[in-house]
């Protein structure tokens, strides 16, 4: 069984920009683990522009049952945030201070020695550590030299050509370097840009072990609960 779990910096980013506390983070967290899914992801930038690092210590007890994840750029920050909460996964991205969302994957060779003792740390406190990757076979040994357990796909490329009508070929890239990590011993997740229509494609990658998927889930619920939550507003408004 593929699971799913949910990032929820949608909800903060939209609390964050009118302030305040709503809508909760940590409400719609649990909604989405009674809903069934079967894991929650956030992503605590140092400039909290969604996720802030309270978020993280509040959604903590909520996940006793099913999968905490935190991704991030693996700073003394973030290294801290892991060793306070102590989530089921730590995974690690490549990301800049200031860039609007991940858009790459590791280049893990470069950056081994930096990995490896990161990746050691945060396996000191008893998280599982992945490390978002792209399809490129040799950064995808190096990422399991460094001592990874999982890799998660950067599946950004393969939503554009999906969108494009060149899903099969690309998906087909992702595929052989998925068969390639699980030779080598690692676990595969994947994330970024997956939605309702390409999942259709992107879950028979082999081994896939997890799916991350936040904005176009949040998209989707605009879209399906939009007319009943008006729906709701007028039933309030006419009945006295």
């Amino acid at each position: 069984m593929i699971k799913l779990s949910v990032n929820v910096n949608k909800i903060a980013t939209l609390r964050n920009s009118r302030g305040g506390t709503v809508p909760s983070v940590t409400r719609f967290a649990q909604m989405a683990i009674d809903a069934g899914a079967h894991g929650i992801t956030v992503h605590p930038r140092p400039d909290e522009r969604h996720i802030r690092r309270t978020d993280v210590t509040d959604l903590r007890p909520l996940c006793k049952a099913v999968e905490f994840n935190i991704e991030g750029y693996p700073d003394e920050r973030y290294c801290q945030i892991i060793e306070e909460t102590r989530p089921d996964q730590a995974t690690l991205v490549p990301d800049p201070p200031g860039v609007l969302t991940s858009n790459a994957g590791w280049k893990a060779r470069e950056h081994q020695a930096f990995l490896r003792d990161t990746i050691a740390r945060l396996k000191g406190v008893g998280a599982r550590v992945s490390v978002f990757m792209e399809t490129n076979l040799a950064e995808i040994d190096a990422a399991r030299e460094a001592g990874a357990d999982r890799i998660e796909f950067y599946t950004g490329p393969f939503a554009e050509e999906f969108a494009a009508g060149r899903g099969k070929a690309s998906y087909q890239e992702f595929a052989t370097a998925a068969q390639h990590a699980v030779d080598i011993g690692l676990g595969i997740n994947a994330g970024h840009d997956l939605d309702l229509e390409n999942l259709v494609l992107m879950r028979n990658l082999p081994g896939l072990a997890e799916v991350s998927i936040g904005h176009a889930l949040v998209r989707d619920a605009l879209l399906m609960g939009w007319q009943k939550t008006i729906g709701e507003y007028l039933r309030v408004l006419q009945e006295k």
